[in-house]
Order: structure tokens, then sequence, then C-alpha cells
């Protein structure tokens, strides 16, 4: 077998062959090595947020979300989706989103229904997606309101965050939790809505 190897490699073009291809495999990781940084930034935020560095808490937290922008983007633009990516990227949203509102709760800087609201229309969902699998039905892409819920709620988080440091801004972040809560029940409608047209 080692014999086998080193004749492979030992030819200028099966080694470059080898090279490119391995090169090539590389770069279909980049998306998922920038959702698994995402999910690794969660316990940071997470600690953070509970011994009061929140500013430090919004660097990290903004890079997060830039690592959310730049996987789906990258996997795109250079056809690099995989079933991982399909399947961890936007748990490792949630993941974020949720985490870092749970550190905000126990801290009592933002009110525990939040939370309530967001993880029953996640668990909706997962139960939609759930019975679309089973039933072969393909699913709804991303629509302008998703994406609209959730910008509201990273502006929501980053507010509250500041607004430890900046505390005029804490008489709008709950209207902006207001907002993004409508924006997301308003998204999950129209998803099972969609869903339901298709399959009637």
């Amino acid at each position: 077998m080692l014999r086998i190897y080193n004749k492979y490699v030992s030819n200028p073009y099966a080694k470059d062959r080898m090279e490119f291809i391995m090169v090539k495999f590389e770069k279909r990781l980049i998306p998922n090595y920038l959702t698994i940084l995402r999910l690794v930034l969660v316990p940071i935020i997470f600690g953070l947020i509970l011994y009061d560095h929140y500013t430090l808490a919004i660097v990290f937290y903004i890079i997060a979300s830039i690592t959310d922008v730049l996987d789906g983007f990258i996997a795109r633009k250079f056809n690099l989706i995989s079933d991982f990516g399909k399947l961890m990227d936007p748990l490792a949203d949630k993941v974020t989103q949720i985490g870092t509102i749970l550190a905000l709760i126990l801290k009592r800087i933002i009110p525990y229904w939040i939370l309530i609201i967001l993880s029953l229309k996640e668990i909706t969902m997962v139960i939609v997606a759930s019975v679309l699998f089973k039933k072969k039905i393909v699913t709804v892409h991303s629509k302008w309101y998703g994406k609209a819920a959730t910008v509201l709620l990273f502006v929501a988080i980053v507010f509250t965050l500041l607004s430890e440091k900046i505390i005029v801004l804490s008489n709008v972040t709950i209207y902006l939790y207001y907002l993004s809560i409508a924006m997301t029940l308003f998204a999950g409608v129209m998803y099972v809505k969609s869903i339901v047209c298709k399959e009637f």
C-alpha cells in the first residue's frame, strides 16, 4: 500500500491533482468552520454577560452575527452548501439568540416572556419541519420577513447590552423587542401559511 501511495504522489500530475482535491475539500469546509465558530462563541458571550462585561459581549455577539452572514454568503456564492450546513447553520443561529437572551434574563435585564415566546415559535417551526420531512414537502426559502425578524432581534439585543453603559437606550429597548416578537410571529404565521397553500 505504501509503495502504491509513493508511486502515486511521485507522479507530478497525480500529486497536483491530489493537492487540488485537498484544497477544494478545505474550501468546502469554510462555511462549516464559521458555523462551528459561532457555536463556540455562545458560552463566551453568555459568560461575559453574567460577569457584567457588556462591551466585550457586544463585540463577540457582533462577531457571531458576522459569521452567520458570511457562512451563508460563502456557501451560496461558491456552491459550498452541505448537509452539515443546512442542519447546523440555523441551529447555531437559534442557540446564539436564545443563549444570549437567557443570559440577559438571568441578569434581570429583560423579561422572561421574551424567551418563552421565541421558544414556542421555534418549537412550532420544528414540528412543522418534521411534518414536512415526513411528507417529503420542499421547505420554503427564507423570506424578507424572516430576515427582518432576525435583524430586529439582533438590534434589540445589541441595544440591550449598550443600555447597560448608555442608560438612555433602556427606554427604547423594550419596544425593539415588541417589534422583533411581532415580526417573528408574523414570519412564523406566513411560513406555515405558505406550506399549507403548497400542500393544498
